[in-house]
Formats: C-alpha cells, structure tokens, sequence
C-alpha cells in the first residue's frame, strides 16, 4: 500500500503532465520554444503542485495513515489472517473456555472424591485403632469391679493389663497429635548445628534392651568422628528411634541393624538398613500412609500406633528432604534421607 506521500507526488506529476501537454498543442511554429515549454511547465508544476497538495491535504492524511499503523501493530502483532478470523469469532473461544472449565472442573471432582475416600479410611482406621485399646482397659477394670473379692497377685495382673491398653492409647494420641501439629505447621522446625555420631550411639543404647530380645545386633558405619550437620536435634532423634525401632521389631529374628552415614559433598545421606524379610513392591507406595499395615497380625503383635513412619516422612519433609524407602523380599528394607552439612 502507497503512502499518502507518494500519491500526492503521483498527482501532481499526472496534472503537471496534463498541462504541459496543453502547451504543446498551442500553435507556434517555433519546436524548441514548445519542448521548453512543455519541460518548464511538466517540472516545476509538479514541483508547484505536489508541496501545495503535500501541505495543504496530504499532510494531515500521513499522519492518520501513521497512527493507522501504529494501531494495527499495537492491537495485531505478527497475527496472521487465519488467527485473527479466530480470535474474532466468539463461539470457538466461548468452546474453549468451556472445554477448560470442564476439565479443570472434572479435576476437582476427582480430587474431593479421593479425599473423602481418605477420610472415611482414616476416621475408620482411628476409630478402631482407639477402640481396641480402649476397650481392653475396660474390660480388666470391670472384670475387677465386679469381682472385688479376687486374689491381689490376679487383681495386679489385671491393672498392669489396663495400665499397658491406655499406654498405647496415650501413645496413639501424642502420635495423632504429633502428625497433625507437623502438617499444619503449628511444630516448627529449629535447625541447630549437631552431631550425629553421639546421638546413634544414644539411641543404640536405649533400644539395647529390645534388640537383645530378638538377637539383633545394631551397627554404626561413618568413616567421620563427628557428623555435623544443620537439623532439629528433638525431631532427628525421633526419626532415627521409629527407624531403628522398625528395623528390630519387623527385621530378621537374630539379625542385624546398621545406621550408614556417606559424605555427599553438601549433605550427608543417613540410611538405616535391616536384613530382615523385606517388603513386597505392592506396599512401598503406601507405606508412609497414616495407619497403613503391611502385615496387620504381625504388627498388632509387635505394638506400635501405626503412625511411625508418616510422622518420619513430616519431619524429613519440614528438613527440606525427602524420605527413599528401597526393598526386596527376603533381602531386607532400607530407609534413607538426607540432612544438610553445617558448616
């Protein structure tokens, strides 16, 4: 497309041409004075001509043809004739829009669905897991109310019965409270330079007692003296006692337990192995899941609340880490994470 000045040149060149050839058809005899006329009269009309067009018309159209353009460039860039036709038609944008919102909507289903699924699943685990403990403390307070006259050494039986059922219930309920403070961030994590090495060595010997019973022997292997690293001392502790414990409770009977520390430049990557029966591949998905039982009848035997292993993955989590779990049947099962160094 022409601009307006170029079209006010090409005017005034075609009326200058227009007059010039007037001239030469006037009658004179004279060749020359017609061919100088006719060249005077064709340059500087059109010289005339297009400064007084340019000036007094076209002027102001080159400035609208100017904003014109600046318009299209602002509202259209690099938009081709196919994309303006669709972005201009109303219908296929509304079909979008809709396509999106029933995706997006179909999404959100499926997420309450699953959550509701979790809640049922996790009411019902608690209830039951509440339920038992409770109604065994029950059962040998009113088995000693109604029988009051019962020998004092069965009388004592009973009450260490009842005294061991709300143990694991104050436990079931320090544990929920636990899980749920973590996820809702009412625990905070305080991060302070500690050494590793002495408290393994501590956890060792206050699970010494439960590792004999079973014949399990525990094992230290960190090339380092002192472990330091940046971590919550109280929270760390807890992780390392419910992975040791793991290990001794569901580990092979005379077998043994090692905490292994390897140096990875910034951190330090803590695992805590057994080489006890392992864990089938169907589990590891939902073994971190609040109340999840890999074997329900060995688990009620060897005690525990249940809630050992997702208060593990919170903490490691609320470090910044993440809790690996790697298992092969009758290999044994391997718990690692990593903390960062202090430095």
């Amino acid at each position: 497309m022409l601009s307006p000045r170029y079209l006010s040149f090409l005017l005034a060149f075609v009326i200058a041409g227009v007059a010039a050839a007037f001239i030469s058809f006037l009658p004179t005899s004279d060749s020359a004075t017609i061919f100088v006329g006719f060249s005077s009269v064709l340059i500087f009309g059109s010289i005339l001509i297009y400064f007084a067009l340019d000036n007094l018309v076209f002027k102001e159209v080159n400035v609208l043809y100017d904003q014109i353009k600046q318009i299209k460039k602002k509202n259209f860039p690099l938009i081709s004739r196919k994309q303006l036709v669709q972005k201009e038609n109303p219908i296929e944008l509304l079909k979008k829009e809709l396509t999106a919102y029933v995706s997006t909507t179909e999404d959100e289903v499926k997420e309450l669905k699953k959550a509701a699924v979790y809640r049922q699943e996790f009411l019902a685990d608690v209830s039951h897991e509440l339920k038992t403990p409770i109604f065994a403390a029950q059962g040998f307070v009113h088995t000693l109310i109604d029988n009051p006259d019962e020998a004092p050494e069965i009388r004592q039986k009973f009450l260490e019965k009842a005294a061991k059922s709300l143990d694991g219930l104050d436990a079931l309920v320090k544990d929920l409270l636990t899980v749920s403070q973590i996820e809702t961030g009412a625990i905070k994590i305080e991060k302070k330079r500690i050494n590793l090495r002495p408290m393994i060595e501590e956890i060792f010997e206050q699970l010494e007692g439960k590792a004999k019973k079973r014949g399990v022997k525990l094992f230290l292997n960190c090339a380092d003296e002192a472990i330091d690293v940046k971590a919550d001392a109280q929270k760390i502790e807890q992780v390392l006692v419910n992975l040791v414990d793991n290990g001794i409770k569901y580990g092979k009977q005379d077998g043994k337990v090692t905490v292994l520390i390897e140096d990875r430049k910034k951190s330090y990557l803590i695992s805590v192995k057994d080489n006890g029966p392992g864990i089938s591949e169907k589990h590891l998905p939902r073994l971190f899941e609040r109340f999840y039982r890999v074997d329900k009848s060995r688990t009620k035997l060897s005690g525990g609340t249940g809630l050992g292993l997702s208060i593990v993955k919170h903490i490691v989590q609320a470090h910044g880490s993440k809790i690996q779990v790697e298992s092969k049947v009758d290999k044994g099962t391997s718990f690692s994470f990593k903390l960062e160094k202090a430095i």
